[in-house]
């Protein structure tokens, strides 16, 4: 699997952490975080906001940052993002300290790639039920997305977390049993099942302690 070039952030300390602080860091464009890990203490931190606009836009939350701030150089990754419910812009952030090669966990969305066969061909509908998964593996190993090929399915047919193909160093942490992804009939032919189904006629159960008549010993047959 080829890696991507390693991401930088500059960071700078921030000189009064807490809500107040954080405010301001905001007014002046910058987004208040914190940095923690490897047993140091945390430090309150703020990154410029469109410096980290870019870094989002070209990577996902489990790729490896260089970062720099107060003289010194570190690796890390982007453990949280907080977003304003309106805006969705970014407005606070959590690093973690980590090395390139360290065993992290991380998750991780779900691609699918391709079309169902029973999309294609019967009419179904693709159903995500699962949209990330939880796996471990290397800080600088850690991919993008997980992609699920679904070409083959056909309809009632499903993609559990056990299938899943997992790139070289990476461990699945979801529970194998999880449903991925499933094929399901479309609205209109579910309907259409139902109405089927209640329109076929159920057998009539035998009343009990009935018996069935059977003709008297010598009457003639009519």
């Amino acid at each position: 699997m080829a890696q991507k070039a390693t991401t930088g952030l500059k960071l700078e300390v921030r000189a009064k952490p807490g809500t107040t602080g954080a405010r301001k860091t905001r007014a002046a464009g910058r987004i208040p975080g914190v940095l923690y890990g490897h047993g140091q203490p945390p430090v309150a931190v703020a990154v410029d906001a469109k410096a980290l606009g870019e870094v989002l836009q070209g990577s996902r939350k489990a790729n490896i940052l260089d970062i720099s701030f107060d003289g010194t150089k570190d690796t890390a990754i982007i453990r949280t993002l907080q977003r304003d419910p309106v805006t969705r812009r970014v407005v606070s952030i959590d690093l973690q300290r980590v090395s390139r090669t360290e065993i992290i966990s991380a998750t991780l969305p779900i691609v699918t790639v391709g079309t169902p066969r029973g999309v294609r061909e019967m009419g179904g509908v693709l159903d995500m039920i699962t949209r990330t998964i939880d796996v471990s593996g290397p800080a600088d190993s850690m991919p993008d997305a997980i992609r699920v090929d679904v070409n083959e399915l056909g309809i009632h047919e499903h993609v559990s977390a056990k299938d899943l193909v997992m790139p070289p160093g990476l461990s699945l942490r979801t529970a194998p049993e999880t449903t991925i992804v499933a094929v399901e009939p479309s609205k209109t032919e579910r309907e259409a099942e139902a109405d089927l189904t209640q329109a076929t006629p159920e057998a009539v159960a035998p009343v009990e302690g009935a018996t069935e008549a059977t003709p008297e010993a010598g009457a003639s047959a009519q």
